[in-house]
């Protein structure tokens, strides 16, 4: 009986192995299909890469920074023409003095 009880043991291990390789199988094939599905879906949504997405934000940055580059050019620039207009030098502000303690 005991030689029987063995084979009977080893029987079911080997058993129990190959449906545990089978479910690992099942389970990467499901992995394969579901992320090609998620590629398609995003693919399908017309979704840009990382690699896009900064390349643009950086370019937005350099936009910005040179239109307030420009604001500041034009403002000097009107500052100049009024004083060419008018033949005087445009008021400048003069800083309050420091309230003493």
């Amino acid at each position: 009986m005991n030689q029987t009880t063995n084979r009977l043991f080893d029987e079911l291990a080997r058993v129990m192995t190959n449906a545990a390789g089978a479910a690992q199988g099942v389970r990467e094939e499901v992995e394969g299909v579901m992320r090609a599905q998620a590629e398609r879906i995003l693919n399908d949504m017309d979704m840009v890469n990382r690699e896009e997405f900064d390349a643009v934000r950086d370019m937005a940055a350099k936009a910005r920074e040179e239109n307030e580059r420009l604001d500041r050019r034009i403002v000097e620039l009107e500052s100049e023409l009024k004083t060419l207009k008018t033949g005087k030098k445009p008021a400048t502000r003069k800083r309050a003095p420091a309230k003493k303690a």
